[in-house]
């Protein structure tokens, strides 16, 4: 395939299976970074022998970066579609009585079995509101797919409540510990300083609207419906959150809070690597600043480590060599697998910043032990059949807290002098 080619959006053909489609798909993705790194190196030499690239070339190592993006995207789709379990129920398993009773009342409005088997959900802090408890299948559905769309959460550690808060303890000063000998006298050791971590768990809520005909057609499985039409808007909004979120009425993201250069690190802020020039990479030995990034992390947090950053920065990054001429970013080893940075998995996060002067859209380290995120048990839904007629809404609501749970697991690039 010619650079050329490689370009063109992707057209997934139409084949026997979705698996067929994601082999086609990532053979083409495979054929597009081949033609952006001939053309990147072109460019490369061309910067080098002359005063600069030259624009034709550098116009088409942007538009065959722009196409791998796009392909990278149309694979994730695709991974995505061949995780979800088909609709025909009789390949399912006999649904619950509690799944029952909640088809019943998502169909026709009819709660008598559901009264009989759970008690009404009632919001935490507000008047009683009304809806009912999905099915635990239905919970679990929907906690999957936000694992997969929600790229944080896929990372980081997930605990579940049934309270309003989570309250964890840490010590400040650690344990205090020394070398004794077996028959020597133990002095009393320093009492440990104690501090409490709050993750509290705020409301977060879809609202989908179904036809009289989609709730009649006995065929759709209303459970899957539901976990599929609030699975997009779940993720977006949890997604902002986790990154930059105030931590008001939704979780505090890791970019939230206070950070410092990484040579006056303290427990309570976020340590940070800077370029050294406002809103770009160093001009000589631009893949150096990762380098320092990744050994600023502490080395029991490299074994689990990623890369967080968008689809610009990673445009940018993908151009970048190390001293030996090699590029540092390696395209994923198959489909549904993350692209490789100096040999730690990428994760996209489109809601991180952009380059920019003091600016940190580049965040590495071990999230699963840097970044809590809290559900709250119990995922809600009120049918309301009056307030968008012929339309059904669906009001379908969960509890959702975060927060940076050990502030020395993350460190972020800084794109400024200091």
């Amino acid at each position: 395939m010619s650079a050329s080619q490689s370009v063109q959006p992707l057209e997934t053909k139409t084949m026997s299976g979705d698996h067929l489609d994601l082999k086609d798909a990532f053979g083409e993705f495979m054929s597009t970074f081949e033609a952006f790194r001939q053309s990147n190196d072109e460019k490369l030499a061309e910067m080098e022998s002359r005063l600069g690239a030259d624009v034709l070339t550098t116009e088409k190592v942007e538009r065959i970066s722009q196409a791998l993006d796009e392909q990278k995207r149309t694979i994730d789709q695709l991974s995505l579609k061949r995780a979800r379990p088909v609709l025909d129920r009789e390949q399912q398993m006999l649904p619950s009585e509690h799944k029952q009773a909640f088809d019943a009342y998502m169909r026709s409005g009819d709660d008598r079995h559901l009264r009989a088997l759970d008690t009404k959900a009632m919001s935490y802090g507000s008047g009683p509101d009304g809806g009912y408890l999905v099915p635990p299948e239905t919970e679990t559905e929907i906690g999957k797919r936000l694992a997969a769309l929600s790229p944080i959460r896929a990372i980081a550690s997930v605990r579940q409540v049934s309270s309003a808060v989570l309250k964890k303890p840490f010590s400040i000063n650690g344990p205090a510990v020394g070398w004794v000998a077996e028959t020597a006298a133990r002095t009393q050791t320093n009492t440990a300083t104690l501090a409490e971590l709050q993750f509290p768990t705020m409301e977060l809520y879809a609202m989908p609207a179904a036809t009289a005909t989609l709730l009649e057609d006995t065929i759709v499985d209303l459970d899957q419906w539901i976990s599929s039409e609030v699975e997009a808007a779940f993720a977006e909004q949890e997604g902002a959150a986790f990154v930059s979120g105030n931590g008001i009425n939704q979780p505090k993201g890791f970019l939230d809070y206070a950070t410092v250069d990484e040579s006056a690190w303290a427990w309570g802020s976020i340590g940070y690597k800077a370029t050294g020039v406002a809103g770009d990479f160093p001009a000589n030995d631009e893949s150096d600043i990762l380098i320092d990034t990744v050994y600023a992390l502490k080395a029991g947090y490299r074994q689990n480590a990623h890369w967080v950053m968008n689809r610009k920065t990673q445009a940018a990054i993908r151009k970048l060599k190390d001293s030996d001429g090699n590029y540092i970013w390696q395209p994923p080893a198959g489909p549904g697998q993350s692209a490789m940075l100096m040999g730690f998995a990428l994760v996209e996060a489109e809601d991180m910043p952009d380059i920019g002067t003091d600016k940190t859209p580049i965040a590495f380290g071990d999230f699963s032990r840097g970044y809590l995120v809290v559900d709250r048990a119990g995922v809600r839904v009120l049918r309301d059949p009056y307030s968008a007629k012929p339309y059904v809404l669906f009001y379908t609501t969960k509890r959702v807290g975060g927060g940076v749970q050990d502030f020395d697991a993350i460190k972020l690039i800084k794109f400024g002098t200091d």
